[in-house]
């Protein structure tokens, strides 16, 4: 007959008997989902406050570059962004005492997307310490089309590619020009550009939803590969031989690059383009927003291929 144990200093309880159990139990799992990739809201070190509307920076990526849920906080830009029609996943609140917070969860609740309660240590966790003032939005990650795809959405094809545009406002501008004159979807690059943020599709007035964005790794790359299926390659840039009144060939498959404000069209993708052509001003701007001088070259673009 064996030995029955005696609780002693050297007693040790069952597992289920240790009340700290369970926590550690917690805390192994949300290491181990860390690990995989799958977000989980626990203690993280404390950073500096941030302004009212910040969230994950934008392109965040998790481990493996899978895009990372995006939070949009602060009872005005959440409110705007719900008007906008922004895809929200989650809509996170301490409470609704507030006027903001109220309308956001009636927006929230029109829109199906589901509320759910939280402290303010949670939500401090959630958002790195930024400013939330109670409120949280989380967007769900943008599913980018394959720039080859993009040719088979319409007949003749016209798409846009954007180069050095790194504010996701400009991208949800030139987003918005695009699906104003039938432009069949957007071109961006995968580094140093912006992607589809919150910020994008409030810019896009909700546009995004019918407009697809394409993520290429190479930009000058995919220009040659639409050149090669057909399309003649046309960059805005103020150095052109042309205006883009004078793009006669527009009225077939048909890409226009457009670069930054302040740098304009790189090196590479200028030289891969197969014409350069410019907006006329008359006036004493020296360059132009790049939503602007989307717009203004789409409209040309698609009047000429209005017959």
């Amino acid at each position: 007959m064996a030995k029955r144990r005696k609780k002693g200093p050297s007693y040790t309880p069952k597992a289920e008997d240790r009340h700290w159990h369970g926590k550690r139990q917690a805390a192994r799992a949300a290491k181990n989902a860390a690990r995989t990739g799958t977000r989980t809201i626990g203690p993280r070190s404390a950073r500096p406050a941030e302004p009212a509307g910040t969230g994950r920076p934008a392109g965040a990526r998790r481990a493996g570059g899978a895009e990372a849920p995006e939070l949009v906080i602060g009872r005005n830009p959440v409110v705007e962004a719900l008007r906008a029609g922004v895809p929200g996943t989650a809509l996170y609140v301490m409470s609704d005492t507030d006027e903001r917070i109220r309308e956001a969860v009636t927006l929230a609740g029109d829109r199906n997307i589901p509320l759910l309660q939280a402290g303010k240590g949670e939500l401090d966790r959630m958002t790195d310490g930024a400013v939330h003032q109670g409120i949280a939005l989380q967007v769900r990650p943008y599913r980018y089309a394959h720039p080859d795809d993009l040719l088979e959405r319409g007949t003749p094809p016209l798409i846009v590619a954007c180069d050095g545009i790194t504010d996701p406002r400009n991208l949800g501008a030139v987003v918005r020009s695009a699906a104003a004159f039938g432009a069949h979807g957007v071109v961006v690059p995968e580094r140093r550009a912006a992607g589809v943020t919150a910020g994008t599709w409030k810019a896009s007035a909700g546009t995004l939803a019918t407009v697809p964005v394409a993520q290429t790794t190479n930009l000058a790359r995919q220009l040659k590969a639409y050149q090669q299926a057909g399309c003649f390659v046309a960059g805005l840039d103020a150095r052109g031989d042309v205006t883009v009144a004078d793009l006669e060939l527009a009225t077939g498959p048909f890409v226009l690059v457009v670069g930054s404000e302040g740098k304009g069209l790189g090196r590479l993708v200028a030289e891969t383009c197969d014409l350069l052509a410019g907006i006329p001003m008359p006036g004493h701007a020296e360059s132009l927003n790049a939503g602007v001088a989307t717009g203004i070259a789409l409209y040309e673009i698609a009047r000429r291929r209005m017959g």
